[in-house]
């Protein structure tokens, strides 16, 4: 147990310190963590909306503060270029990342093209039950894009790693509001980047 917690810890600081300088971004993470947690609640009554609060909200500002606001230039404060970082990731970086939206953006227009998904699912008769066949296949493309990268983890690293990893991914939403709940208001205050010697 203490070497999971251990492990569990080491994953979350070297997530928060390489991915995570830019003000914007972590506001962003933010207003994710909070639409995840309202996606976990809708778990529990409706599947498929939780799906869409979660990829159309959750992920979608997660995700653009990593693409368009993080800085991808040589970290000075770890002493790290971009590259290096994106080597050593244990999660998704941003090559990933950029496979697994488009694999989101790709669903709803194949299911426009074929409504019931090559026989998976009832098709929609209306706006709504469009959408919501959308969310129940961003729900299975987030179990599979979480089970396919433990899978790796346990492959590449071992079970430690990918066991903490998926435990880290879950509970990330609690863990960026303890974070980042100040990230607005140094924003407000004309703070860009976390801490003034990450401009380096």
């Amino acid at each position: 147990m203490n070497a999971f917690l251990h492990t569990l810890r080491t994953q979350r600081w070297d997530d928060h310190r390489y991915y995570h300088h830019s003000r914007i971004n972590q506001t962003l993470h933010l207003i994710s963590a909070i639409s995840f947690l309202v996606a976990y609640v809708w778990l529990w009554i409706d599947p498929a909306v939780a799906a869409l609060i979660g990829w159309g909200i959750s992920m979608v500002t997660r995700q653009s503060g990593h693409f368009f606001f993080e800085p991808k230039g040589y970290d000075h404060v770890n002493q790290a270029t971009h590259e290096y970082k994106e080597a050593i990731k244990v999660g998704y970086n941003l090559r990933r990342k950029t496979v697994l939206m488009a694999l989101w953006a790709a669903i709803p227009v194949l299911l426009w093209w074929d409504p019931d998904f090559f026989g998976w699912l009832q098709p929609h008769s209306d706006n709504w039950g469009f959408w919501r066949n959308v969310g129940w296949l961003w729900l299975w493309l987030a179990i599979g894009g979480l089970l396919f990268r433990v899978v790796q983890l346990w492959w590449t690293h071992n079970a430690l790693t990918a066991l903490a990893w998926a435990t880290k991914i879950l509970t990330d939403p609690f863990h960026d509001i303890k974070l980042y709940h100040r990230a607005p208001l140094h924003l407000w205050r004309g703070q860009r980047l976390d801490g003034e010697q990450r401009a380096g």
